[in-house]
């Protein structure tokens, strides 16, 4: 721990820093899953990238405590050493415990643990000010309440507790197909109450095919082969999940390494992979041309290039919590105005613990209902998130009025968008929908003023996107019009990933002598 209390004294003396010159200033971390653009300069921000170790796997309280950029892969492989893992590991293995700790993170185990916040025992921040704190449900609980779905606007994360489950080494994954969309909404929220299983989510690949996959931990007593989806050679999860479906017409189990199974989205990231052999259109989409260019099809050579690319700003690519009675609604809007797929769903626990976490409204039971027991109503509620990932309008303008339309459907029929991604609200329009008055009346006792808003953080600036289109010089013109030309973005993109420079930070400007 003396390294670590050694980078956080040098990490608070930087916020320190800043307070006392009255600057705002940004988090640093080293790498990012958001696809919101994120370039930074180097004099505004505060620099905890070396904060990326696992300090302590406790077995008897079931805890891990590490520092918030230790990536998931890592995480999970120093807990599995002892058959535990964290009970909500999102699916892709460059996410930082911090990012999905601060940020908005589920996966097909949250329909039991909800997100990722609520299986954290303890933060340690620095605030705003250069103070080193603690938040728990007993030391600061306001601040420990507002850290969830913060984004890192309350202060600096730099060190978390976690809960930690039994584990096993296999998952055995059965895949169920449905052929509708009230099937899909139905099957799914009544299967969220069989705590026996482990895992729970879908693939939605049309309105009348869906692979609805159940899992739970297994050992594998029978000896069945095992399906793997972390090599090279492996076929890519979806595609998996599609032919699975395809071949029987009937529910079909494969026994799957634990690590494999978590990660099992990561090589071409859920599906948005095959939008890049779409755009390198002599490079066919079959299991060979995905053996060779795999190390381009992990997601953390992925954000790479899409950031690199510009790409984010022509892609769709949300995630939307939707009530139940609002689901198949939005289902039936996405088919029609967009048809984008395959989407996701996957059910989450919504627990009120953060200002600024995702949650929907949830039915009052009904007066007189005598069938009810006080524990079902007060049993958390189940929402449905709706991940809508893919290609959208080349034009900017018609791109961001249908990520605006988008929007506005989502919360017309209750919903709620996560905002690791791109947000086209007006600021009126965010606070509308998020909890302003909390979330500033927390910003204001712990000194955060000097800290970007969530909105700040979020914020596709477009009128200002406008003026600056409108004031480019015939040289900025033609620099824009060339990296729209095909394949000149894409070979951009690809030659930044294989160089491997820093994509987060702008270069400092030489002075001149």
């Amino acid at each position: 721990m003396d390294k670590h209390e050694e980078a956080v004294a040098t990490i608070a003396a930087s916020v320190r820093a800043f307070h006392q010159r009255g600057e705002k200033f940004r988090i640093y971390h080293g790498s990012t899953n958001s696809t919101r653009r994120l370039k930074k300069k180097r004099s505004e921000v505060v620099d905890t990238s070396g904060l990326t170790h696992v300090i302590k796997v406790d077995t008897v309280r079931r805890v891990v405590i590490a520092e918030p950029n230790v990536p998931l892969d890592r995480l999970v492989e120093a807990t599995m050493e002892y058959d535990l893992i964290p009970p909500v590991v999102p699916e892709f293995p460059g996410i930082t415990l911090g990012g999905a700790a601060v940020g908005t993170a589920g996966e097909s185990s949250s329909f039991k643990h909800g997100f990722v916040d609520a299986t954290i025992n303890r933060f340690q921040i620095v605030l705003a000010n250069g103070d080193i704190v603690f938040a728990s449900q007993d030391e600061q609980p306001e601040l420990f309440g507002g850290i969830p779905s913060s984004f890192g606007t309350l202060g600096v994360i730099t060190l978390i507790e976690m809960r930690l489950i039994p584990a096993k080494k296999y998952v055995a994954l059965t895949y169920h197909p449905v052929n509708s969309f009230s099937e899909v909404i139905s099957r799914t929220v009544e299967l969220s109450k069989d705590h026996n299983l482990d895992f729970l989510d879908n693939i939605i690949f049309s309105r009348n095919k869906t692979a609805l996959m159940t899992g739970v931990f297994s050992d594998n007593p029978d000896n069945q082969p095992i399906q793997r989806f972390s090599r090279a050679r492996d076929q890519w999860f979806y595609i998996h999940a599609k032919r699975s479906l395809v071949k029987t017409g009937e529910p079909k189990t494969d026994i799957i390494p634990l690590a494999d199974y978590l990660f099992r989205y990561d090589r071409g990231g859920f599906w948005t992979g095959r939008l890049a052999f779409k755009y390198f259109v002599f490079a066919p989409f079959d299991r060979f041309s995905r053996f060779c260019l795999d190390w381009f099809m992990h997601t953390r050579v992925m954000y790479q290039a899409l950031h690199e690319s510009g790409m984010s700003n022509s892609y769709v690519i949300q995630d939307l919590a939707l009530p139940i009675d609002g689901a198949e609604n939005f289902l039936n809007w996405i088919d029609e105005e967009l048809k984008i797929y395959p989407l996701w769903l996957c059910p989450l626990i919504q627990r009120p613990t953060g200002v600024m976490s995702p949650r929907v409204p949830i039915p009052a039971p009904i007066e007189g209902d005598s069938n009810l027991s006080l524990a079902e109503i007060q049993k958390p509620e189940v929402m449905l998130n709706i991940g809508v990932w893919g290609a959208g309008p080349s034009d900017r303008e018609q791109f961001i009025a249908i990520n605006r339309k988008l929007e506005k459907t989502v919360t017309d029929m209750g919903g709620i968008k996560w905002l690791y991604a791109q947000t086209y609200y007006t600021e009126a329009e965010f606070w509308e929908i998020y909890d302003r008055k909390a979330y500033d009346a927390i910003r204001a006792k712990y000194g955060a003023s000097n800290m970007p808003t969530v909105y700040d953080k979020v914020k596709v600036d477009v009128e200002a996107e406008r003026q600056a289109r409108a004031q480019a010089t015939k040289t900025q013109k033609m620099k824009n019009r060339l990296k729209e030309v095909w394949p000149v973005r894409g070979i951009y993109a690809v030659a930044k990933v294989v160089v491997a420079r820093e994509y987060l930070l702008e270069k400092d400007k030489k002075k001149k002598t």
